[in-house]
């Protein structure tokens, strides 16, 4: 068994979408006002569209029983958190050294947090 696609529910679609590939860099498979998805390796990220959380934007930075918090991977940390900074994208969590790898934590338009690390080297 292994994981095929994790939905992500977002208050405004277009700017979802724009957000996760303009500034993510994501790879758009499809869009929709309701459905859009992403290509990301073996698994599938997916923007459904839903009504917003109620509460401040940003609330979801801590993890809450019942969330989901996509997990990205990139090759160069420090590159990928210069244009997300660049972005004006809220950083919660600088790049540091985390569970063994490095590791830092974002929050798109809904204010649901990406935790983003950086691919680990074979030694």
């Amino acid at each position: 068994m292994q994981l095929g696609y994790a939905i992500v529910m977002v208050g405004d679609m277009h700017r979802s979408v724009a957000f996760y590939r303009d500034v993510v860099g994501l790879e758009l498979r499809f869009e929709s006002p309701h459905w859009s998805e992403f290509a990301t390796g073996a698994a599938t990220l997916a923007l459904h569209h839903a009504d917003p959380p109620p509460g401040p934007a940003g609330s979801a930075a801590r993890p809450v029983a019942g969330q989901c918090r996509p997990g990205l991977t990139t090759d160069d940390l420090d590159a990928f958190h210069a244009r997300m900074v660049g972005h004006g994208v809220r950083c919660v969590q600088k790049p540091e050294m985390e569970f063994g790898t490095r590791l830092a934590q974002y929050l798109d338009p809904d204010g649901l947090a990406l935790s983003v690390s950086e691919a680990r080297r074979p030694r």
